[in-house]
């Protein structure tokens, strides 16, 4: 057996900073049971020389091992671990744009860039196929997208992935930032707002995006797509295939900064019958996630997964699991998956939840 250390990044702000090596050392457990075939053994939180480190035996890791290990959410560095000694080991991660496509973004309520890339990770390790994450290309769907933090994380992974949000806004705000982007960078892209139309209706608008990891993969074809409606969630049906999804990763509203409701768009009524200016917000995303799960849970290829994370305050973890396995998904649920409830502020302890499609 060879002992590693994994280093924990230092770029975390200071409440995730509190919960990064726990986080990661759930991570690593997910990965070494759903991927690595138990092979990776006393997985613990250490301090070497003052700095956090997660430590780790196995026996010695093949490249396709630290292939997949190098995209760990935290990692900073990874170190065998030789008399006392750290010998580094090369990464291998998948990024292929520079670490400002995820950071860049500020704004209130944005869900910490390193998080999501720990969702949609522990995602890919619950589908049928794991490594696929970086021996094949899952497609990836976020069906409450924001901003896109979870689609930035996979365009970084070379993913093709779609989202849909209902908040116009924050589509126009998408629309932009990833335009601006691509050309600041000088990626290699086509883009264009079009509005989606059935039978004379206008059903949302659609960003469609095409793009290449380099000039000379986008001259070849060798391209990849993001795809971003802004329309309810519930009615994803209407702009997607059935089964044309291996990831579903999605954060689900808080009930802090954002509300949620289960008949997205459509206006409550007020006192006197007439429609109020404002829907009334759910501070519970149960309700939300009873009525969207069964129209997501069919987009979901058989043996695919979907990941969502959520505000343990606003929702228990049993009620989400309910959600879940009533649509005919199979919950993880091992001791692995039951390690990622943290603080996040005062009002929110999150945790996150996955369940496969048989």
């Amino acid at each position: 057996m060879t002992a590693y250390g994994l280093l924990v990044s230092p770029s975390h702000n200071r409440v995730y900073a509190q919960a990064a090596a726990g986080l990661v050392k759930a991570e690593l457990t997910v990965f070494g049971e759903r991927a690595l075939g138990g092979r990776v053994r006393d997985i613990e939180e250490t301090a070497i020389g003052g700095v956090p480190y997660v430590t780790f035996s196995a026996d010695e890791l093949t490249d396709q091992d630290v292939r997949l290990l190098s995209n760990l959410s935290s990692l900073y560095a990874l170190f065998q671990i030789e008399g006392g000694l750290l010998r580094p080991v090369a990464l291998q991660p998948l990024d292929l744009f520079g670490s400002d496509l995820l950071t860049i973004q500020k704004y209130s309520g944005k869900t910490n860039e390193y998080f999501t890339k720990l969702l949609l990770n522990v995602t890919a390790m619950a589908t049928d196929s794991p490594m696929d994450l970086v021996a094949g290309r899952p497609r990836v769907l976020d069906p409450m997208c924001g901003r896109g933090t979870t689609l930035n994380q996979a365009m970084m992974y070379g993913l093709d992935a779609a989202g849909i949000d209902i908040d116009g806004k924050d589509f126009d705000a998408y629309a932009a930032f990833i335009k601006t982007w691509l050309k600041n960078n000088r990626v290699k892209h086509q883009a264009e707002v079009t509005n989606i139309r059935r039978e004379k209706a206008v059903l949302g608008r659609r960003l469609h995006v095409t793009l290449g990891a380099s000039k000379e993969r986008y001259k070849s074809g060798e391209t990849m797509e993001i795809t971003v409606v802004n329309a309810d969630s519930l009615n994803a049906g209407k702009f997607f295939r059935p089964g044309s999804f291996d990831l579903i990763v999605t954060d689900a509203p808080y009930g802090v900064q954002h509300g949620s409701r289960p008949r997205g768009a459509q206006r409550q009524q007020g006192r006197r019958g007439k429609p109020q200016d404002k829907p009334q917000l759910s501070r519970s995303p149960v309700e939300l996630l009873t009525a969207a799960v069964p129209e997501w849970a069919r987009l979901l290829r058989s043996g695919g997964a979907i990941g969502i994370s959520w505000n343990t305050y606003v929702g228990r973890r049993e009620e989400l699991a309910d959600v879940l396995a009533s649509s005919g998904l199979d919950v993880q649920d091992s001791d692995a998956y039951r390690g990622f409830r943290h603080r996040v502020d005062q009002a929110i302890t999150r945790d996150l939840i996955t369940a496969r499609k048989p």
